[in-house]
């Protein structure tokens, strides 16, 4: 029996490229996305390509949308299997007008994306993801958001200073640790990934100066989703390894 896993945000970029991967290895992969007709067809070409795959709309940001999808999931499947956090936002790069720190719209959009979706997908699939024998949570976060890397002046992440975004992924770091706690004693994992810089449009500029392909870098995130059961639960990783929190 196959492994049902839902991915956010799959109709394009580094989640389409996750539930391409995960379908490729033999999941049955629910693609969601915001636009239901959108999401229909990436289910559609991974279903033509011979992989077991479906649909639903979701937008993360809406308690009714989520609460809506897991009713949907288990009607039809009963159980969860692997949940990618993988929707995310980042106004920040063309917020309007001055500011002397962060464009709050930006900012409070970007939690209500990456902090406060993520943590209403978990919430609402949770119950589904127990029924699991082995369930995979990975949290799609990033190395700019390390405080560590954050504070340490020889970090290539120094420099970069976009408010939100940073402090969401921080916040979805410790979100990972949290859950990881509660699920201490089951056989579930939960694990932050850096992806690395993709070639996606979550900012102007992306796809031009990012060195990798949603394709690469999707490799790291279904290591995270695949995760043997000797693993440790509630880590911080990237393609090469350990990132510091």
């Amino acid at each position: 029996m196959p492994r049902i896993a839902l991915v956010t945000g799959s109709t394009r970029g580094l989640g389409r490229a996750t539930a391409d991967r995960l379908a490729r290895r033999g999941d049955h992969v629910i693609v969601t996305g915001r636009g239901g007709a959108v999401a229909r067809e990436v289910a559609e070409r991974l279903r033509s390509a011979g992989h077991q795959a479906d649909h639903l709309s979701l937008d993360v940001t809406s308690r009714e949308s989520v609460a809506g999808a897991a009713k949907d999931i288990e009607g039809r499947y009963g159980r969860l299997d692997v949940l990618v956090n993988n929707a995310g936002t980042l106004p920040e790069a063309t917020a309007p007008g001055p500011h002397r720190f962060t464009d709050l719209d930006a900012f409070a959009r970007t939690f209500e994306t990456n902090v406060i979706g993520a943590v209403t997908v978990i919430e609402h699939l949770l119950p589904l993801l127990r029924r699991s024998e082995a369930a995979r949570i990975v949290n799609v976060s990033s190395t700019v958001g390390s405080l560590s890397d954050q504070a340490d002046p020889d970090s290539p992440y120094y420099r970069m200073v976009v408010p939100g975004y940073q402090a969401s992924k921080a916040a979805l770091n410790s979100i990972t640790i949290g859950l990881a706690k509660h699920l201490a004693g089951t056989p579930a994992k939960v694990t932050s990934v850096c992806p690395g810089w993709v070639q996606t449009d979550l900012a102007p500029g992306n796809r031009e100066r990012a060195p990798l392909t949603p394709e690469a870098a999707a490799e790291v995130v279904v290591r995270a989703a695949t995760l043997p059961a000797g693993a440790p639960s509630g880590t911080f990783i990237d393609v090469d390894g350990t990132v510091p929190w």
